[in-house]
């Protein structure tokens, strides 16, 4: 029986990884983890099974600083979201395998557009669901004053589109002075639904009366 050690195994595996996947791929993937240090991105993927959100895959993927300088700031601006877990993306990756660290892959572009197009699918799943379920319209039999001015906004902090909002209230071409709370929740991944939920409860049994909610 012939014997070798574990650092010519994987060096086996890299050399085959490295002749028999030598290209790039464009992948889609949903991020699970994102964490930087020192300028790089350092991610989790996975691909979900589409009838009860089980994890079928899953892969470390890295994207080194000078790549991610310039894709962060590129899908931001392209997009209006941030850069972050629980969104789906179409990534062009390499694939490696190294002795120590296993395998991985390295993202070296990404395509914005497939982000917009997934989120927006999304979107009119949830507003057919709402049609069937005989509430879509629920909203529009609310009283709304002429000009509310007191308005509660659920958002993420960090959100652009908070930013933006706030900085139409405040510059308004009407000269119209709005009063605003923000009340954080998370509005993207797996815990979406449960804190804009918990959001709505805190502005409901709060004890301040806002005109109106904006999510």
């Amino acid at each position: 029986m012939e014997k070798i050690t574990l650092s010519e195994l994987n060096y086996l595996i890299k050399e085959a990884i490295g002749t028999h996947l030598p290209t790039t791929y464009w992948v889609v993937a949903e991020i699970n983890q994102l964490n930087s240090s020192h300028g790089h991105a350092y991610l989790e993927l996975i691909e979900k099974a589409k009838r009860n959100d089980k994890i079928v895959a899953k892969i470390r993927a890295t994207i080194w600083q000078r790549t991610y300088t310039i894709l962060k700031p590129y899908f931001e601006d392209s997009t209006k979201y941030k850069f972050e877990a629980g969104i789906k993306v179409l990534l062009c990756v390499t694939v490696s395998f190294h002795e120590i660290y296993g395998l991985a892959l390295n993202v070296i572009d990404i395509d914005p557009t497939y982000t917009i197009g997934d989120i927006e699918n999304r979107k009119l799943e949830i507003i057919l669901q709402l049609q069937e379920d005989g509430v879509f319209e629920m909203n529009k039999q609310l009283p709304l004053p002429m000009v509310p001015q007191k308005i509660a906004i659920i958002s993420s902090e960090t959100a652009a589109g908070y930013d933006d909002f706030v900085n139409q209230l405040q510059h308004n071409s009407y000269g119209y002075k709005f009063y605003y709370h923000l009340f954080p929740a998370i509005m993207q991944g797996d815990n979406a639904e449960q804190s804009i939920i918990k959001a709505l409860d805190t502005i409901f049994l709060g004890e301040e009366i806002f005109d109106t909610v904006v999510i």
